[in-house]
């Protein structure tokens, strides 16, 4: 099996489970979580374009997952935190990675976010190394090991 396939094969299952699993965790902590990890995923080369803050407000609107949450807000939280990165990308991250941190001690939401931050990602059909290394960031930050993710 391809590199390519084996990450489609992984996406695909981590939006599988994630679907069955966020129900329970409808809550505001998780959903801020998601969100901040979307805007970082967007920004992970360090600028969010509009076209790529379009697209990936796009997915979060059309996810299967998300749709236990109102979409204006998670309109709101995605722009939020895009906003923040756009005005200033270190400040931003900061207080993106501090929502993530609200997740840590609640494993399930935590992987579940990650698993989100991985499918938005990989959306593109490219997973590329600044994604990457937001996602192993954002791992650290709710206190899972990124090699969980083979990251």
């Amino acid at each position: 099996m391809s590199f390519w396939n084996n990450i489609k094969e992984k996406l695909n299952e981590a939006n599988e489970n994630l679907q069955k699993n966020v129900g329970q965790f409808k809550n505001k902590k998780f959903a801020d979580a998601s969100m901040a990890i979307c805007a970082l995923v967007a920004a992970a080369d360090g600028d969010i374009d509009a076209d790529e803050r379009k697209k990936t407000a796009g997915f979060i609107m059309a996810n299967e997952t998300l749709k236990v949450f109102s979409p204006s807000d998670l309109k709101e939280k995605f722009d939020f935190f895009c906003n923040k990165l756009e005005a200033d990308y270190d400040f931003g991250k900061i207080e993106a990675i501090q929502a993530l941190g609200a997740l840590k001690g609640k494993p399930e939401q935590a992987r579940a976010c990650i698993q989100l931050g991985i499918i938005i990602g990989g959306a593109d059909g490219e997973f590329d190394a600044d994604e990457k290394q937001v996602i192993k960031e954002a791992c650290n930050a709710v206190g899972i090991a990124p090699s969980e993710f083979d990251l």
